[in-house]
């Protein structure tokens, strides 16, 4: 049987927009917070996005991830307009592995980095995450490691902006974000501080 390529790239792309799946999303809604495409939506200009990586799935074996795969491995990545000016940015989302960082999931924001590098452009990062992706071990630390360190190159030369701050529904942007995301702006030579609540930080 002939396959139609064309058709079969349609079906994965609109794979990939379903995020984690209609229940999940619901989920997410019903915590008053938008998934990882709504928030770019209402942040970029219309029309203006372009995605990379959208394809992209993990490599691990373990603990049966082999059995748990999703196109994107739960973070948007890509480029885009804000008042006609160029970014990059990267969009984690929670219907998947609860927007956990993996190493395949990693690359996806190095690279994202790496073009808003070459451009001189800002790299925003809207981070929702549950932090790394305990099932790959020290290769999703790693995945952490070569993010810092990017941020470490950027430092000074492009604006570095994230939003990891709250999950709370009056902050629909922005979601939910564990110590190990909210060390990034360890590496900026200029930085914001980032207000955590209780859900993340144990206090009340």
């Amino acid at each position: 049987m002939t396959i139609d390529r064309k058709q079969q790239l349609e079906q994965y792309r609109q794979q990939a927009l379903e995020g984690g799946g209609a229940k999940r999303i619901e989920d997410q809604h019903k915590k008053g917070k938008l998934t990882a495409r709504e928030r770019i939506d209402l942040l970029l200009d219309p029309g203006s996005f372009q995605e990379l990586g959208m394809l992209v799935q993990h490599r691990s074996t373990d603990f049966g991830l082999d059995k748990q795969k999703f196109l994107g491995d739960g973070v948007v990545t890509g480029l885009g307009t804000i008042g006609g000016r160029p970014v990059a940015l990267f969009s984690q989302d929670f219907t998947i592995f609860g927007g956990s960082l993996s190493e395949a999931h990693a690359e996806k924001i190095c690279r994202v980095m790496d073009h808003a590098l070459r451009l001189g452009i800002p790299v925003i990062g809207l981070n929702d995450s549950g932090g790394a992706r305990i099932q790959e071990g020290v290769v999703s630390l790693g995945g952490y490691a070569d993010i810092f360190l990017r941020n470490t190159l950027a430092s000074g030369v492009v604006p570095q902006i994230g939003a990891p701050a709250s999950a709370k529904p009056r902050a629909r942007l922005i979601g939910v974000c564990p110590p190990n995301c909210t060390m990034t702006p360890v590496g900026c030579s200029r930085a914001t501080m980032f207000i955590t609540f209780s859900k993340v930080s144990g206090s009340k």
